[in-house]
């Protein structure tokens, strides 16, 4: 008898919120309150596919032809996309994470992350997801455990999801930056950063989504007044809103439509918002990229806030 193909579950219950985080890539699968679903998950017997709830680490989003220069050396790694040629999303998405600790609210999970083709240096990593009376809050540590300085970055890729059933088109989203990353055909950025103003892509006030097709990175994030970056998004009705906020660690957001989705079905049900300390393809352009040095260690929290 075999189990979950996320492996382990580790519930969380907080008040009306429950978070279920899973030992495979400590991915998190659910995420709602009483009034309903807050992310767009996916079932116990289900795989996480485009990405749902992932870490992304050592990087987020593409590394351009899966290659890339670091300290005078060049890296070759494998492609797992291959419509872009690219090597996306990092390397602990399918990887089982250890337990270090739980407890009704909270859950943390390691892992070691060995060197390995295109990425020849040691990190260990830990996950926090804790529930609390404002939300659902993680922070990701990673430490330099080798001998060399190594490149880093990390993300994360929850979807958000407010209406039951439908698409988001009406949806009301609220991105707090004011510039996109200008990107090639592959998503890959060109170096040009465009001011949102008077543009499409200027959600700096809340409005619909409508048509508009989004896989767009955002930055010049514009903070609260706590140090938190925010972006919302709203039901048609106003009945419900959650809020995907940022520290200062995250320079980058990626806001996704799910246009592209293999799963047909899935397309515009959720809004994928993405935590990034670095740009895409950070690996060559260096836009955000953290230089680890040995036994340096980088955190960065994010969460989830009801509304």
């Amino acid at each position: 008898m075999t189990g979950p193909p996320t492996g382990r579950q580790y519930e969380l219950m907080h008040g009306t919120q429950r978070a279920v985080v899973v030992e495979l890539g400590a991915g998190l699968r659910e995420y709602g309150t009483d009034r309903g679903p807050i992310i767009d998950g996916y079932e116990l017997d289900d795989q996480p596919d485009g990405g749902r709830g992932q870490l992304l680490v050592p990087w987020p989003n593409r590394i351009a032809d899966s290659t890339y220069c670091f300290g005078g050396e060049e890296f070759r790694l494998p492609v797992n996309e291959r419509r872009t040629g690219s090597a996306i999303h990092g390397l602990v998405r399918d990887t089982p994470w250890r337990h270090v600790d739980s407890s009704a609210t909270a859950v943390t999970l390691a892992l070691d992350l060995p060197p390995q083709e295109g990425y020849p240096f040691t990190l260990g990593l830990t996950a926090t997801y804790s529930l609390g009376d404002y939300g659902l809050t993680v922070t990701v540590i990673a430490l330099n455990a080798g001998e060399r300085p190594c490149p880093y970055g990390a993300g994360a890729h929850p979807y958000i999801r407010l209406a039951a059933g439908g698409l988001i088109d009406d949806a009301l989203l609220r991105v707090a930056a004011g510039a996109t990353l200008e990107a090639d055909d592959r998503g890959i950025p060109t170096g040009v950063e465009l001011p949102v103003g008077g543009t499409t892509f200027d959600f700096r006030s809340a409005r619909p989504v409508g048509p508009l097709r989004l896989d767009t990175a955002f930055t010049r994030l514009e903070p609260d007044h706590d140090g938190l970056t925010r972006v919302t998004l709203t039901a048609p009705d106003g009945s419900r809103s959650a809020a995907v906020w940022m520290d200062t660690s995250h320079g980058y957001v990626m806001i996704y439509s799910g246009d592209t989705l293999p799963d047909v079905a899935r397309r515009r049900h959720g809004v994928a918002i993405e935590p990034m300390t670095c740009a895409p393809d950070a690996f060559n352009s260096g836009a955000g990229l953290l230089v680890l040095q040995p036994g340096e260690q980088h955190g960065s929290t994010w969460g989830i806030a009801p509304l």
